[in-house]
C-alpha cells in the first residue's frame, strides 16, 4: 500500500479523529482506523495456502476494513500450533502473495501475525518440538515442552527474521509480533511460566530482553518497508502471571526501544484461560464436538480450568488500556469486543489511534462500510462464542454459517509431513 505523508497521525488536540477517515501508520496509509484482528481461519491443511483462506480476507477487505490480519504465522515448524499453521517460509511466497494481490485489489492492506506458539504448540507438533522458558507441563501439548537454550533462542530469532523477509517478499504491508496470549514471546514476561534463574528470568527487564530483542530483529528486516506491530498482553488473566504493574513497564520498554509503529493491546492466555481475551459464554459441548474422542473427552473433564466463563461486556479491555493510553504517547490499537459505533468514536475521542474487530466481521464482513456510511450502528453478533470451535473446520459464525464448508485444496501441491 502506498505511504501518504500528508496525513496526519496526531490530530490536534481536542480534535477526535473519525474512525472512518484515512490514517497513517508507520509507513503505511490506511483508509480508515478499523483493523481486522488476527482470527485464526482454520483453512490452512497441513500448513498450506487454499482459495478459502483468500476468500476469507478478500471478504474483510471487501466490506470496508482498512488492514486485515492473516492470523498466526509461525516462523518454524517447531512454532506451529498444530500440523496445520501456516509456516512462513520461502516456499510459501507465490501463494501468500496471490492472497496479498487479492486484498489490494479491494483497497485494504493485510498483514501477517507472526508467532512461535512455545506452550501453546498441541501434542501434533511434537514431531518438531516447541520450546518455553522454562520446562513445564502444557495442557495443549499433553506434556512436558523444556526450557530453552540460549542457542535455540538465537535460533528462534533468526526464525523471525527470515518470516519477516517472507511477508514483504509476498507483498504484506505490516507485520504483527505476537507478544501475546502466553504464545513464547508472552510466556517470557509471565512471571508464573518464566521460572528462570539466568539473565533471562527474574525482573520485568530481565524477562522483557528475549522478546525485546525479537521485536528489533523483526524491525532492522522491515526497515521502513512495512510497518510493524505488536500483539500485546496487558495482562495473563491468572493467578501469578503478568499484570499491568508490570506490563505497564514493558509498554514503556518497547516504545522508548522505538521499534514499534503501534501495540495491539490485548490479554488472556491460551494456556491457562482462553475465555479472557473472548468474554461470554463457552461453547463447550461443540468444542468437545470438534475433538477427536480423547482430546474431545479432555475437553469435557478439564475445559472450564482453561476456559472458565468471564461475562461479556462491550469494549471489555478498555479500562486496561486506558492505563497504557495515560501512559504512553505511541499508537495504540484498542480491541475485545468491540461492536458499536459509539465505542470506536469513544475510543477515538480517549486518543486511540485503531480500533480492531474480530467477531463482530465474523458476523458481517461488511460492517466497517455499514459504518461508515451510517447503515449501522452496531454489529448483528451476538458473541456467543459458537465461532470458536469453527477454527478447527474453517472459521466462521455459526449463525451464518453452521455446516462445516468442504475440505479446503492447496493452491499448490505440498510435501511436507
Amino acid at each position: 500500500m502506498p505511504s501518504d505523508d500528508d496525513v496526519d497521525p496526531h490530530p490536534a488536540a481536542g480534535a477526535a479523529p473519525s474512525a472512518f477517515e484515512p490514517a497513517q501508520l508507520g509507513p503505511l496509509r490506511l483508509r480508515n482506523r478499523v483493523l481486522k484482528a488476527a482470527t485464526f481461519e482454520g483453512v490452512m491443511p497441513r500448513g498450506a495456502v487454499t482459495q478459502e483462506l483468500i476468500d476469507f480476507h478478500v471478504a474483510v477487505a471487501r466490506g470496508g476494513a482498512a488492514m486485515t490480519t492473516l492470523a498466526y504465522c509461525a516462523v518454524s515448524k517447531g512454532g506451529r500450533v498444530s500440523r496445520d499453521t501456516l509456516v512462513f517460509t520461502e516456499d510459501q511466497i507465490d501463494d501468500l502473495r496471490r492472497l496479498t494481490e487479492a486484498v489490494h485489489a479491494e483497497g485494504a492492506a493485510i498483514s501477517a501475525q507472526l508467532g512461535h506458539a512455545g506452550l501453546v504448540a498441541q501434542n501434533q507438533s511434537k514431531r518438531y518440538p516447541s520450546l518455553a522458558p522454562s520446562t513445564r507441563f502444557s495442557m495443549p501439548a499433553m506434556g512436558r515442552v523444556h526450557g530453552a537454550t540460549h542457542e535455540q533462542l538465537d535460533e528462534v530469532v533468526a526464525q523471525f527474521e527470515r518470516a519477516a523477509r517472507v511477508a514483504i517478499e509476498a507483498g504484506f504491508d505490516a507485520v504483527e509480533v505476537h507478544l501475546g496470549h502466553n504464545y513464547l514471546l508472552s510466556s517470557f514476561l509471565s512471571p508464573n511460566l518464566n521460572k528462570r534463574t539466568d539473565d533471562l528470568g527474574g525482573s520485568i527487564a530481565n524477562r522483557s530482553t528475549f522478546p525485546r530483542r525479537v521485536v528489533e530483529a523483526v524491525r532492522t528486516v522491515a526497515d521502513g518497508r512495512v510497518a510493524v506491530l505488536a500483539k500485546f498482553n496487558m495482562a495473563d488473566g491468572v493467578k501469578q502471571g503478568l499484570w499491568l504493574d508490570e506490563s505497564l513497564q514493558f509498554g514503556q520498554l518497547l516504545q522508548d526501544d522505538g521499534h514499534l509503529d503501534a501495540m495491539e493491546l490485548t490479554g488472556g492466555s491460551s494456556v491457562l484461560n482462553g475465555m479472557y481475551f473472548f468474554r461470554g459464554e463457552v461453547p463447550m459441548k461443540e468444542f468437545a464436538a470438534s475433538q477427536g474422542r480423547l482430546v474431545g473427552l479432555g475437553f469435557r473433564v478439564f475445559g472450564r480450568r482453561i476456559f472458565p466463563t468471564i461475562p461479556f461486556e462491550e469494549g471489555f479491555f478498555l479500562p486496561f488500556a486506558r492505563q497504557f493510553r495515560e501512559q504512553l504517547t505511541m499508537p495504540l490499537v484498542l480491541l475485545g469486543g468491540i461492536n458499536e459505533v459509539a465505542t470506536i468514536d469513544g475510543a477515538m475521542a480517549e486518543g486511540f489511534e485503531f480500533v480492531a474487530m474480530a467477531r463482530a466481521l465474523l458476523r458481517e464482513p461488511d460492517l466497517v462500510n455499514k459504518m461508515a456510511a451510517g447503515r449501522s450502528a452496531a454489529g448483528i453478533c451476538i458473541h456467543c462464542n459458537k465461532c470458536l470451535p469453527t477454527i478447527y473446520s474453517g472459521t466462521r459464525c455459526a449463525l451464518v454459517d453452521p455446516e462445516p464448508p468442504a475440505r479446503p485444496q492447496p493452491l499448490t501441491v505440498r510435501t511436507d509431513p
